[in-house]
């Protein structure tokens, strides 16, 4: 069955969002040298579990505050959710939903980053919730 090989990350100011997803993950960015501003996204080492990404300048408005979530959302697998979540609050996001447990998977979090998108966090735990 077709799986999703890559995301992209939409931002009106890509060097901000640059600056928070490799400070907050240590995510890796490199210009494509496209016609248009293109980041390719480096998540992990190959061989992990996981996908790479893209960075592209936003064309059109921002995600707006108190509307329901309108596109795909990317989770992300940390080690420590308290701590990630934390550091995002740190770079410059703001919180979406705080921390909840997924009983027998885990504990989520969802912050917007710099740019207004929704990005989950996820912290296995098989014992969340009970």
């Amino acid at each position: 069955m077709p799986r999703v090989v890559h995301f992209e990350v939409h931002a009106e100011h890509p060097e901000r969002a640059i600056r928070f997803y490799t400070e907050l993950f240590g995510w890796q960015f490199t210009d494509a040298g496209m016609p248009m501003p293109y980041w390719l996204i480096r998540t992990g080492d190959d061989g992990t579990p996981g996908i790479n990404g893209g960075l592209v300048k936003r064309m059109g408005g921002a995600p707006v505050d108190g509307q329901p979530v309108n596109a795909y959302v990317c989770t992300v697998d940390v080690e420590s959710l308290d701590h990630a979540f934390q550091r995002a609050v740190e770079l410059g996001g703001t919180v979406a939903l705080p921390k909840m447990p997924i009983p027998g998977i885990g504990w989520l979090a969802y912050v917007k980053d710099t740019e207004g998108n929704i990005l989950g966090m996820m912290q296995n735990d098989p014992s969340a919730g009970a």
